[in-house]
C-alpha cells in the first residue's frame, strides 16, 4: 500500500523508479496544483541530505527559482511538495534551435542571474549551473532548478558539472557567488554562439582550458565581449562579486548594444523558442503564448511552428501545471533506471520530458486576505475638532507571521496617518471660525490582493472649515506581502520605462478610463507624462509633508494595469485613471513584478 500525504488530491502519476514515484496532486483545501516526489524507505543518508538542503533553501524565494512548498518524513520514508514549472529546460531549447538572439540570449542569463542572487543573498552558491537546471517557459521567462550539489559560501570541493566549471571549483577551492557567475557566463556564450566556451574531447583538456585558456570571443556580438571576458575571468576576484552586480554591468551593456527595448525583444525570441517545443511538454502545451511570440525569431525557431504550438492542446489544467523537459538530465539521471534525487532537482520520468523542483521546506503561503477597514470619529484636543469621516483603509490578515502583517498594515494605513497629520497641522496654523470642524476621509479602491503583492489606491477627501477646497492629493501604496515593503516606481518599471522615451511609450500605451472625468488633454499644460510625475516631490506643497507623493502613480488591479494620477486641488483634474491590459505593458514592467501579478475579481471601491 503506497502511502499519501493526507492534504493533497492525486490527479495522475508522472513517473516511477526503484527509490519511488512523482505525481500530480492538488492542494485539496486550495485547489492548487503541485507536483509530489514520494521516497519509499530511503537510506538515512538520502533523506539528511534532502533535509539539510530544504533547511538551506527554505528561505529563497525568488520568481526566478522554482520553490519546494515541503518537505516531510515519516515512517514510511520522504516525500517533499514542490511547484511545477511548464516549459522546456534551456538545454532542449538549445539542442533544437542552436542559437538564440542576442536579446533572447542576454535574458536568460539576466533571470538566472535574478534567481542565482535571491541564492546568494541568503548565502547559498549553486555550483552547478547550466542549461538543463533553467526551465524556460512558454511566456518567455526563466526559472533556474537543481540546487543538487549547492553549498553555503566559503565551502568548496570539485562538485559541479565540468563544462561550466570555474576554475576554482577545478581546484576544489572554496565557492562564492563569483563561482556561479562564471558558470552562468559559459552558458550565455553557448546560448549567443551555440558552442560551449571550452569544448574538449577529454577531460584534462577541458580543465586545463577554464584553468588557463583565454575564453574565445570571436562568436560574441562585439558590444557584450567585454561582459564575457569579465564574467569568466579566471581570477574570481576580477569577475563581478555576485549575481545582483552582473544583472547591473548586463543591463547597462544590453541597453547600450540593442536599444532600452531589448528585453521585449528577447521575451519574444525566447518564448518563440520555447513553445516551438510544445509538443514536449509533458503535460501538454499553454494555450496561450505572449503576443508576438510567434513573430519573434530565435535563431533556428520557426514562428509558424511556434504560433501552431502555442494553439494546441493544454486546455486549462496545462495552463496552471507544468513540467521542464530536459534529456540530457534524463539520461543522466532517470534514464538509469531508478529516479533519483540529485539534490533538490526532482525528476520524473515521462513519455517526453521530466519534471524537475527545487526544494524548499515553507509550507505553500497562506492566502492573504485584504479587507477594508473604517475609520470614523472626531479628534479634539486642538483648535478646532477634526472629523474622520468613514476613512477606509486596506487591512492585510492570515499571513501567519504577526510583525509582517504589522508592517505591512503600517504602509496600507500610511495615507490615512498623514492625512490625519495634515488636518492637524492645518487647523494649528489657520483654525477655523466658530469652532467649525475640520472634515476628511478617503475614497479607498482595492487592487491586486495577493498572492504576492496588495495594491491600492487612496484619493484623499478634505472639507477644511467649509469651503470645499477638494483634496490633499492620493497615493497608491503596493505592498510586497514576502517582506512588507513598500514598491517605488523604480521597484515596478524597468530602468528603460523611466525615460522620456519609456514614458511616451507608456502613455501611448494607456487610455483614460472614466468618461465623466476631466480630459487628461484639458489638465496637462502640454498634455504628457513627464518621468519626474513617477517620483516623490522634494519640495512639499501641502503643509504637514517632508516630500510630496508622485502625481502619476502604477497600480495593478486584477483585471488591467492602471496609471493613476492624484494631485491635490478641487479642479476636477486631481483623480484620473488611465488603464490598459497587461500584456501591452508588460515589457515596462520588472520581470519579477509581471510574474506575481495574479488574476481575480473586479475591483472594489468603497
Amino acid at each position: 500500500m503506497e502511502w499519501r500525504l493526507a492534504e493533497f488530491t492525486e490527479d495522475r502519476e508522472l513517473g516511477r523508479g526503484a527509490q519511488g514515484r512523482v505525481v500530480l496532486a492538488r492542494h485539496t483545501a486550495s485547489g492548487a496544483p503541485v507536483a509530489i516526489k514520494y521516497l519509499g524507505r530511503a537510506d538515512a543518508a538520502a533523506v539528511a541530505g534532502l533535509r539539510a538542503e530544504a533547511q538551506m533553501l527554505g528561505r529563497l524565494t525568488s520568481p526566478y527559482v522554482a520553490r519546494l512548498f515541503r518537505f516531510v518524513e515519516s515512517e514510511h520514508g520522504a516525500a517533499i511538495v514542490m511547484e511545477a514549472v511548464n516549459g522546456a529546460s534551456l538545454k532542449e531549447v538549445l539542442r533544437e534551435h542552436g542559437s538564440l538572439a542576442p536579446e533572447a540570449a542576454l535574458l536568460v542569463l539576466k533571470g538566472s542571474l535574478l534567481g542565482l542572487a535571491a541564492a546568494h543573498a541568503v548565502g547559498v552558491v549553486h555550483r552547478d549551473y547550466k542549461p538543463a537546471n533553467v526551465v524556460v517557459r512558454p511566456d518567455g521567462l526563466s526559472k533556474l532548478v537543481d540546487f543538487g550539489v549547492a553549498v553555503l559560501a566559503g565551502q568548496g570541493s570539485a562538485a559541479g558539472t565540468p563544462l561550466y566549471m570555474a576554475p576554482e571549483q577545478w581546484r576544489g577551492e572554496a565557492a562564492t557567488p563569483a563561482t556561479d557567475v562564471y558558470a552562468a557566463t559559459c552558458v550565455f556564450v553557448e546560448c549567443v554562439t551555440g558552442r560551449r566556451p571550452f569544448p574538449a574531447a577529454d577531460r584534462a583538456a577541458l580543465m586545463n582550458g577554464h584553468l588557463t585558456a583565454p575564453v574565445d570571443v570571436a562568436g560574441v556580438p562585439e558590444p557584450l565581449r567585454p561582459l564575457v571576458q569579465r564574467g569568466m575571468a579566471k581570477d574570481p576576484g576580477e569577475r563581478p562579486p555576485g549575481a545582483a552586480e552582473f544583472v547591473t554591468w548586463l543591463e547597462s551593456a544590453a541597453a547600450a548594444a540593442y536599444g532600452s527595448d531589448w528585453e521585449r525583444r528577447g521575451v519574444r525570441a525566447l518564448a518563440a523558442a520555447a513553445v516551438a517545443l510544445a509538443a514536449l511538454f509533458p503535460l501538454g502545451a499553454l494555450a496561450v503564448a505572449p503576443a508576438g511570440a510567434g513573430a519573434a525569431g530565435a535563431a533556428g525557431a520557426s514562428t509558424a511552428g511556434a504560433a501552431g504550438a502555442a494553439g494546441t492542446g493544454g486546455g486549462a489544467s496545462a495552463g496552471t501545471v507544468g513540467a521542464s523537459v530536459s534529456k540530457g538530465f534524463l539520461a543522466t539521471a532517470a534514464g538509469k533506471g531508478t529516479m533519483a534525487v540529485a539534490g533538490t532537482a526532482v525528476v520524473a520520468a515521462t513519455a517526453g520530458g521530466a519534471i524537475y523542483a527545487v526544494q524548499d521546506d515553507a509550507e505553500p503561503p497562506p492566502a492573504p486576505v485584504v479587507t477594508l477597514a473604517a475609520d470614523s470619529r472626531t479628534l479634539t484636543g486642538g483648535p478646532v475638532p477634526i472629523e474622520i469621516q468613514n476613512a477606509r483603509y486596506a487591512r492585510v490578515t492570515g499571513l501567519g507571521d504577526p510583525a509582517l502583517e504589522r508592517r505591512i498594515n503600517a504602509e496600507l494605513r500610511g495615507p490615512l496617518d498623514r492625512l490625519i497629520e495634515i488636518a492637524r497641522r492645518g487647523v494649528r496654523q489657520a483654525p477655523c471660525p466658530a469652532g467649525r470642524p475640520m472634515e476628511i476621509g478617503t475614497e479607498t479602491t482595492l487592487g491586486v490582493r495577493g498572492p504576492r503583492l496588495v495594491s491600492v489606491r487612496y484619493f484623499q477627501l478634505s472639507d477644511w472649515c467649509g469651503q470645499a477646497d477638494g483634496s490633499p492629493g492620493g497615493e497608491v501604496v503596493t505592498v510586497d506581502l514576502r517582506t512588507g515593503r513598500r514598491l517605488t516606481a523604480a521597484d515596478v518599471f524597468r530602468p528603460g520605462a523611466l525615460t522620456a522615451a519609456g514614458v511616451r511609450r507608456l502613455q501611448s500605451s494607456v487610455e483614460q478610463r472614466a468618461p465623466t472625468e476631466p480630459r487628461w488633454e484639458d489638465c496637462s499644460p502640454d498634455g504628457r507624462f513627464e518621468v519626474a510625475d513617477f517620483f516623490p516631490r522634494k519640495a512639499p506643497t501641502v503643509p504637514g509633508r517632508d516630500t510630496d507623493p508622485p502625481f502619476l502613480n502604477a497600480f495593478f488591479t486584477p483585471g488591467e494595469f492602471r496609471i493613476a494620477h492624484l494631485s491635490g486641488g478641487s479642479d476636477g483634474c486631481a483623480n484620473l485613471s488611465f488603464g490598459a491590459s497587461y500584456a501591452s505593458v508588460r515589457d515596462l514592467l520588472k520581470p519579477e513584478i509581471a510574474a506575481a501579478l495574479p488574476g481575480g475579481p473586479s475591483p472594489a471601491r468603497s
